[in-house]
């Protein structure tokens, strides 16, 4: 395998700014058509219950023009009772099928736009879990919270019931204009002519209405991005009596959300005010011209009820059909969103035919760094790892020590393949990591993190996320070796005990101790251990020393660590400086050297003395 220079892929693009999105339409609603694909026979239920709707719709216009000429108007003679018994009848008909129909439409559409909206944010928070840490540098999680649930809310009514309205009206709207010509073509030309000035301000609002309808998303993102970050670091507001001054932050985000809410409903306001002024100004005035037909004798009683009851139905879905193209257009903004957010790719890519890796040998994997060169992408001027060069042998404890930024916890980074270098290769086993599918690669690493992450759930379920197959006595036995088995005894309800959100019921050692047992339990050929034993007293670490030392038997270690118990015990110590390894030894051999490590070990010596004096 050649030593040869490669770039990383690019940096994910972050979901941008409504300010920086150009002007869509809605061919956004397009980019649905993958999901609604699946449910193409649901679609053609609905199809057909909509046709049987609007024609039942259409129908009822015709009965009353026969119950008034064949019941009450001069042309009725003796039968007139019969007639007007059976056009009731035939009405009462023709309502139970609007009935049943209109039932049918309303349970298939809103079925489907529950469906779809589930397989949206299943797909959306899929492809999020995959992204690289490189796409939450520059992205809020409130941001990406927001369109997983206020967007895809806002496709789930344009699936359920916009998209359905639409055509529901649209097929009054056609159906009635064919009737009004076959009633009166001279009033039918008259009222397309005033459905036109009725058409031509939602044109005129369409535009603003979307735009202010992005904005609004937004900024309800915004908000939402403010109360997550502050919520998930109340114990630092709290200590620093922050919690006024965020309530204000939080406050002036919910304000900017509400002022830009309050311009889109003006808006849509001002449209519905001119739609219906127009559309019952155009009832009236047609309803004044057909008066005088009747009354001149060029058209029946029954004909302008009719023509009235058909113009209302047209008019009736113009109106509709302008209030759906305002939620197609907030849908259409919220759809460019999620459909940014499905196309945002991952800088960490998987190989396209992916190798294996070696059978796991018995002590463990050998991991090798050849002229590694890395920049996080957003700070590309500034390199973390500079020409990096290491060969850890399988069973060898490798402890990696130097001061904070020197880069030690981006080579965990790198192992883990979070992030690629920009030059160099990192081998597993011989293998290039860039070659290994992520599963296998990450399947092979345990790691205990500085920072230890506890989920919501009890704590039989935290450590089993080391491994989800483990039985209960699997993970009983991996909290033993990390000594946390005493402390969860001892919890109410033992290892279902809930440890409440990110852990907040358990001391820092204690939380450190279940990351720990996570690790061990997942049994890995390589274990990385970040300042494993940095938050536990002198009594856990001594606990906690002495179970990592077995887990160590028969696996490859990388540790970072200052304290010297832990550096003391490994087979080499690597001291990095400003990304760049900078002495290589045993403990005894780098104190001897009197480097940048008898450095670090004089200063924790001094500490040890001042500690316990008395040793």
């Amino acid at each position: 395998m050649s030593n040869s220079t490669t770039s990383s892929a690019p940096s994910p693009r972050p979901p941008r700014d409504s300010r920086e999105l150009k002007k869509g339409s809605l061919a956004a609603l397009r980019g649905l058509l993958p999901f609604l694909r699946p449910y193409r026979s649901r679609f053609a239920m609905a199809g057909v219950a909509l046709v049987v709707a609007a024609g039942a719709t259409l129908a009822i216009p015709y009965a009353f023009k026969q119950m008034i000429d064949l019941g009450f108007g001069a042309r009725a003679g003796v039968n007139s009772a019969e007639h007007v018994n059976a056009v009731f009848l035939a009405l009462f008909a023709v309502a139970t099928v609007l009935a049943l129909a209109t039932a049918a439409r309303f349970y298939t559409v809103s079925w489907l736009g529950e469906r779809v909206v589930a397989d949206i944010r299943s797909a959306v928070y899929r492809h999020v879990v995959r992204q690289s840490p490189a796409f939450f540098e520059t992205t809020q999680t409130g941001e990406v919270l927001s369109r997983i649930t206020t967007d895809t809310t806002l496709i789930q009514a344009v699936v359920g019931t916009s998209i359905s309205m639409a055509l529901r009206n649209a097929l009054l709207f056609l159906g009635g204009l064919v009737m009004l010509f076959v009633t009166s073509p001279k009033l039918t030309g008259i009222i397309i002519a005033l459905l036109i000035l009725t058409v031509l301000p939602i044109v005129m609002f369409g535009r603003r209405v979307r735009k202010l309808s992005r904005d609004s998303q937004d900024r309800i993102a915004d908000a939402s991005a403010v109360a997550g970050e502050i919520l998930n670091a109340m114990p630092t507001v709290q200590a620093f009596t922050h919690e006024e001054i965020e309530t204000r932050r939080f406050g002036s985000a919910v304000e900017g959300a509400f002022g830009t809410a309050m311009r889109r409903i003006r808006a849509r306001a001002l449209l519905t005010m001119l739609a219906i002024v127009l559309v019952f100004g155009t009832i009236v005035f047609v309803l004044w011209l057909g008066a005088h037909a009747v009354l001149s004798g060029t058209m029946s009683g029954g004909e302008l009820g009719q023509f009235i009851l058909y113009a209302s139905i047209v008019a009736g879905a113009v109106g509709a059909l302008s209030e759906v193209m305002g939620e197609a257009q907030r849908a259409a903004g919220a759809t460019e969103r999620l459909l940014e957010l499905l196309a945002t790719e991952s800088a960490i890519r998987e190989p396209a035919q992916p190798l294996a890796l070696p059978p796991r040998a018995a002590n463990g994997a050998a991991l090798t760094l050849v002229d590694v060169t890395f920049s996080y992408p957003s700070r590309l001027d500034a390199a973390a790892l500079g020409h990096l060069n290491l060969d850890i042998r399988p069973g060898e404890t490798v402890a990696i020590v130097g001061p904070s930024g020197a880069g030690k916890t981006t080579l965990f980074q790198l192992f883990l393949r979070y992030y690629d270098p920009q030059q160099g290769a990192i081998r597993l086993d011989g293998v290039d990591i860039r070659h290994l599918a992520l599963h296998d690669l990450r399947g092979a690493i345990g790691i205990v993190p500085q920072d230890t992450v506890i989920f919501s759930t009890d704590a039989m379920e935290n450590i089993r996320y080391g491994r989800a197959s483990a039985t209960d006595e699997e993970v009983i036995r991996a909290a033993k070796l990390a000594a946390a088995h005493e402390f969860i005894e001892r919890l109410p309800n033992g290892y279902q005990s809930f440890l409440g959100e990110r852990g907040v019921r358990l001391s820092g050692g204690q939380r450190q101790r279940i990351a720990i047992a996570r690790a061990l339990l997942k049994n890995p050929p390589l274990l990385l251990l970040d300042e494993a034993t940095s938050a536990l007293d002198a009594e856990s670490e001594r606990l906690v020393q002495s179970a990592l030392e077995a887990a160590m038997v028969g696996r490859t270690t990388v540790i970072i660590a200052h304290r010297l118990a832990t550096v003391q015990r490994a087979d080499r110590i690597i001291v990095m400086e400003d990304g760049r390894i900078v002495e290589t030894g045993t403990h005894a051999s780098l104190v001897a050297l009197g480097g940048i490590y008898a450095n670090l070990a004089a200063l924790q010596f001094h500490n040890v003395q001042v500690e316990h004096p008395h040793e």
